[in-house]
């Protein structure tokens, strides 16, 4: 707007009919007539359109140095403003505002250099995000996420519509391979979720026929066959993989039913073998017990041998007993028969001729040598020979011990 407004006279003039004149640098034209009322309420009439052509010229430089309107819609507004000043029927500076509108000309182009720099910048920054949406749209389909992909191609899709368009083939490019990436994902969940599926149905037949095993296992009294089979089933379970998730957990349900009851039955029998063995393990120790007290030492072989098999068929009438238990008692019946073999040993050894016969051959041949080193020993005494003394004292003392050793041999012979 104007820094001041002048007189409304200055601009025109009415007559005395009531006629109103505006000037302008073509000249003075009329723009109505008021008669009847004073000139100055005449001119203040046509004065008050002028102050509305202002305010809507004031109005549209404003809103043109804003940047509210495009570049044709200002230069449409422009035009229509001048043409309503041009032929305005008001008094008033009619010429300043036509020369406001036309000033108006090197604001607009600024403002369409900035809008065009704008637009550049907004070309610019949306094409770097589709290339960004479209890098990671790529990444996205060269990948195995097949959940949280999905959803993060929704929210690319979302993103993606929301944002203007750019030249024409550079976003037909970008959608392009936006696209190709979408669709190459989609088709390889597709494909990995028909290949699970696949699996899952193998799965679930096979985990079907461990169970149909499963029951003819559970129905065996053989424990520990039984449990031994049911570790291999366990391990082909796990080894099949998951079948669909609820029939999976069907399935494991059932399985693990069977399983269970196998076991109980297995514990329940175990319990009442524990039971049984334990009364077999304190008859065979009570038995044990008083045969070691009737047989050891043994003094009489052939007494100690009949109460041995007589303690024996006592023992085997009692079965099976801890296992923990197997070893100390099987040590312990060891120990009675060697106990038993050896007295017979001894008394066999003790009353063999032939034997005998040796033993005394031994003490004869022991003590013949022993007399002919003793008479050795003599003579190197008397020769003072030293080294020879030692030898044949050494000779003499390990006959001796050897003698000592055979007579103890040939006593028990004749004990």
């Amino acid at each position: 707007m104007s820094e001041a407004t002048p007189a409304p006279e200055s601009y025109g003039r009415v007559d005395p009919d009531g006629t109103v004149y505006v000037t302008t640098a073509e000249g003075e034209r009329s723009v109505g007539q008021i008669p009847g009322v004073p000139a100055d309420e005449a001119l203040a009439f046509f004065t008050r359109r002028f102050s509305a052509l202002e305010t809507e010229v004031g109005l549209l430089e404003e809103r043109i140095k804003r940047g509210a309107l495009n570049p044709d819609e200002a230069r449409r507004s422009i035009s229509s403003v001048k043409s309503s000043v041009a032929g305005a029927h008001a008094v008033g500076d009619l010429d300043g505002l036509l020369a406001r509108l036309d000033s108006l000309t090197p604001v607009l182009a600024e403002a369409n250099e900035a809008r065009k720099a704008e637009r550049a910048k907004a070309h610019d920054e949306t094409k770097a995000a589709k290339e960004t949406m479209v890098a990671e749209a790529e990444r996205i389909a060269a990948g195995n996420d097949w959940r949280g992909g999905v959803n993060r191609f929704r929210t690319l899709l979302d993103e993606w519509k929301a944002l203007p368009r750019i030249d024409r083939a550079t976003d037909d490019d970008l959608w392009h391979r936006f696209s190709s990436a979408r669709t190459t994902y989609t088709r390889r969940r597709k494909a990995q979720f028909a290949e699970q599926s696949a699996k899952r149905d193998s799965a679930r037949m096979a985990k079907e026929a461990i169970i149909a095993e499963a029951r003819e296992v559970a129905a065996t009294t053989e424990w520990g066959a039984g449990a031994g089979a049911f570790r291999d089933l366990m391990t082909r379970w796990k080894s099949a993989g998951p079948a669909p998730r609820e029939i999976d957990d069907a399935l494991w349900a059932e399985f693990r039913a069977i399983q269970d009851d196998f076991f109980a039955r297995r514990t329940d029998a175990t319990t009442a073998t524990n039971a049984e063995f334990g009364q077999n393990l304190e008859a065979k120790l009570a038995l044990l017990d008083a045969a070691e007290k009737e047989i050891l030492p043994v003094r009489d072989v052939t007494t100690a041998r009949q109460k041995y098999r007589t303690f024996l068929s006592h023992y085997n009438e009692h079965g099976r007993v801890p296992r923990e238990q197997i070893r100390p008692l099987e040590a312990r019946l060891r120990a009675l028969e060697r106990a038993i073999s050896e007295a017979e040993e001894h008394e066999w050894r003790r009353t063999d001729p032939e034997t005998r016969d040796r033993a005394t051959g031994t003490v004869s041949l022991l003590s013949e040598q022993i007399a002919k080193l003793t008479s050795q020993l003599d003579a190197a005494q008397a020769a003072q020979d030293t080294k020879r003394v030692a030898e044949l004292s050494a000779s003499i003392a390990t006959y001796e011990s050897w003698l000592e050793q055979a007579s103890k041999t040939l006593e028990d012979f004749s004990g």
